[in-house]
């Protein structure tokens, strides 16, 4: 799992993100297999949000390969109300951004885009370094025994 520091720093992004994009009514970044990471989805269950995009994920990567089109990078859902965009988020992530009907598309999209490659950055580098293993324990080092006193002849 990625380590609490960096899930703050994902937070703080998804928070710049909202403020640079008003027409955002929620963020989340989610592990590929639907784990929330962080979010700031007001009034949306987030829990539920991740699972669906790992369900979505999972569709877009075989659809996507089944046409020849590479590997996965964006989806686009749009319903009545909004869209719902997910980006590819480095190896492990996707980045779910919800957006009210009235965006800018192509704002939702190059925002998207560089969160995603900024969080993907994070989560990336935190799961490697949590994969490296910890450095051996050094041994103690052991001091030449303490000369005693010298004897003498008598």
């Amino acid at each position: 799992m990625v380590p609490e520091a960096e899930v703050q720093d994902v937070l703080a992004e998804l928070q710049r993100l909202r403020a640079r994009v008003p027409l955002l009514s929620g963020t989340l970044a989610a592990s590929t297999d639907g784990l929330v990471l962080a979010h700031d989805t007001p009034g949306v269950e987030a829990e539920g949000v991740a699972a669906l995009t790992a369900a979505a994920l999972g569709v877009a990567i075989r659809m996507a390969d089944a046409t020849g089109r590479g590997g996965f990078r964006e989806l686009l859902v749009r319903g009545e109300t909004g869209y719902i965009a997910t980006y590819a988020a480095g190896s492990s992530a996707v980045l779910t951004l919800l957006a009210e009907d009235r965006i800018n598309v192509g704002r939702l999209h190059l925002e998207g885009r560089r969160a995603g490659t900024r969080i993907g950055e994070l989560v990336d580098t935190a799961l490697e370094r949590a994969a490296q293993p910890a450095p051996p324990a050094r041994a103690p080092e052991q001091r030449p025994a303490q000369p005693g006193p010298l004897p003498h002849r008598t």
